[in-house]
């Protein structure tokens, strides 16, 4: 099983090109980096974790594309994911630009993790009022162009939320790269990652075993292969690890504190034995 890490990236926690050096060192597999653009300070929507007070990382959150080139450069072998990308909030045309620039740098290392994002008031400030509701259906569209940019010589698009023309965009992705959706399970959920992802990022894993019927009938009646299942973030035990294995699942992201290489290192030494176990 490959074991892989995630940390909320800020301006105070450990430098990123350090963590994936590390992390690369004891022979974890993957690197994930989540987004948010910016927190409104009128706080309307509360913490979907159900804190009482929203933690102080997701205000001074880094780009993860941009963090994630700096950890790149300095590593040779780990995967390099976003966990997860607020698609909705972003221009297509430019994060496809990104997204397989960074893939061609670091030699076909990335995957894009996507998520369709809990916080009303962040999403209104990028596409307006009662855009909210819509966000699924955007990252949708977002996702679809750009594929199309990073697959075709000649890429147009032509839907209800993304419009353009026939066009070139290099450097195209050397990895795809494998798109995987994180959410809760259901429906809605499972009928986008049949449509367009190659895998499912369960939040900490709970209920993996009861959804995992749904989502394979979603992907058979998409006349499919079978998606990936990744639980994210999880804190991890010898027999949560076994129970994933016994399911099949051939990734799992460990949870790591967004703090300073003191507090970070001794957690991601600890969670090194379960790499050689």
């Amino acid at each position: 099983m490959r074991l892989g890490v995630t940390m909320f990236a800020t301006d105070t926690a450990m430098p990123v090109a350090a963590l994936a050096r590390a992390a690369e060192e004891r022979g974890f597999a993957s690197l994930y980096l989540p987004e948010h653009t910016h927190i409104p300070v009128s706080r309307r929507t509360p913490p979907a974790a159900g804190q009482d007070t929203l933690p102080e990382e997701y205000r001074r959150t880094l780009d993860p594309l941009v963090a994630l080139s700096h950890a790149a450069a300095v590593t040779g072998r780990i995967t390099l994911g976003t966990g997860i990308l607020l698609a909705a909030q972003r221009e297509p045309i430019v994060t496809a630009k990104a997204v397989a620039t960074l893939d061609h740098l670091s030699g076909g290392r990335v995957v894009l993790g996507i998520g369709f994002g809990w916080n009303v008031e962040e999403v209104e400030n990028h596409r307006g009022p009662r855009s909210f509701s819509s966000r699924r259906e955007v990252a949708r569209e977002h996702v679809l162009a750009m594929k199309a940019l990073w697959s075709r010589e000649e890429a147009g698009f032509d839907g209800l939320h993304v419009r353009f023309e026939p066009s070139w965009s290099w450097p195209k992705p050397l990895s795809g790269p494998p798109v995987y959706v994180g959410g809760a399970a259901g429906p809605k959920l499972f009928a986008h990652v049949a449509e367009y992802a190659d895998g499912w990022m369960p939040i900490g894993g709970r209920g993996v075993r009861a959804a995992l019927p749904a989502l394979r009938e979603a992907c058979e009646k998409a006349g499919r292969p079978m998606a990936k299942v990744i639980p994210f973030g999880t804190l991890p035990s010898v027999e949560k690890l076994g129970y994933y294995a016994e399911l099949g699942i051939e990734e799992v992201v460990l949870s790591l504190p967004s703090a300073p290489a003191g507090q970070v290192l001794p957690v991601l030494d600890d969670y090194a034995r379960f790499v050689t176990a």
